[in-house]
């Protein structure tokens, strides 16, 4: 089968609406590679979700039992909301990933991919009484914009949805405690390089803390860095390309590792 990359030009990392199904699943898909090459899986216990764009509440999820260097456009399940597959699988879907993503994305239609990983770096900040420490330019593009959720065991009881989702807010990232790391995006891509910078932040604690005393920049930075990086910060130059130029450069890569993955 043969694949062409996304035109620059359809902003790639902009709203989902008005894309195919396949476009869809073939992102999702290179995402799922993508976390793989970058060394974020944890066998086939996390999931990465997409909701397709209508009315049937519908979304994309990982396939339950296989590697995420294994998964491929058409083998993403398509389920709603209640957890059923929507079209004929062979295959299941994980009940933890189901308690976790569809909360969510019922509660934030803006979510339209939920990532969520349990690295080695995520979980050693999510067990730390302080959390995310503002003491890198990554941490810093979610200071003040991280929501903490305390653990309450595997994520198999409906119960806890209302709380999961209570304290990731309106925020774009949730830090399980004691569990491990989610995002949320209006694409796979913004969802996809908020866990990049979520996780190199994570990684770049866990070294400075073994390194002896850190420096934490005062308070009226970090929230001015926060809004550089998101663009909103008044009288300074602003990025805007930075993360359709980010993804499209992640799909040439995706592309290159993994070519079978738009199958």
């Amino acid at each position: 089968m043969t694949y062409t990359l996304p035109d620059p030009g359809r902003a790639p990392t902009g709203e989902p609406g008005g894309r195919t199904e396949t476009e869809l699943r073939r992102e999702l898909a290179a995402v799922y590679r993508l976390v793989a090459h970058f060394g974020m899986t944890d066998l086939i216990f996390t999931h990465i979700s997409l909701r397709i764009p209508g009315p049937e509440h519908h979304f994309l999820i990982n396939p339950y039992g296989l590697f995420f260097e294994e998964i491929t456009a058409s083998s993403l399940v398509k389920v709603d909301l209640a957890g059923r597959p929507v079209s004929p699988t062979p295959y299941q879907v994980n009940p933890a990933g189901f308690v976790i993503h569809s909360a969510v994305h019922a509660a934030r239609p803006d979510a339209m991919c939920v990532l969520h990983t349990h690295t080695k770096a995520g979980v050693g900040v999510a067990a730390q009484a302080g959390g995310l420490l503002p003491i890198s330019q990554h941490a810093l593009e979610f200071y003040e914009r991280v929501g903490y959720h305390d653990y309450e065991g595997v994520a198999l009881n409906r119960d806890e949805q209302r709380r999961l989702v209570a304290d990731l807010g309106r925020h774009p990232a949730l830090i399980l405690r004691n569990h491990g790391l989610l995002t949320v995006g209006s694409t796979a891509g913004k969802a996809l390089l908020r866990m990049l910078n979520l996780e190199r932040a994570c990684q770049i604690q866990i070294a400075a803390q073994a390194g002896g005393e850190l420096v934490v920049p005062p308070a009226d930075v970090c929230e001015h860095t926060a809004r550089q990086l998101e663009g909103t910060a008044q009288d300074d130059l602003a990025d805007e390309n930075a993360d359709e130029l980010a993804w499209g450069a992640l799909l040439r890569l995706a592309h290159r590792i993994a070519p079978d993955h738009v199958d």
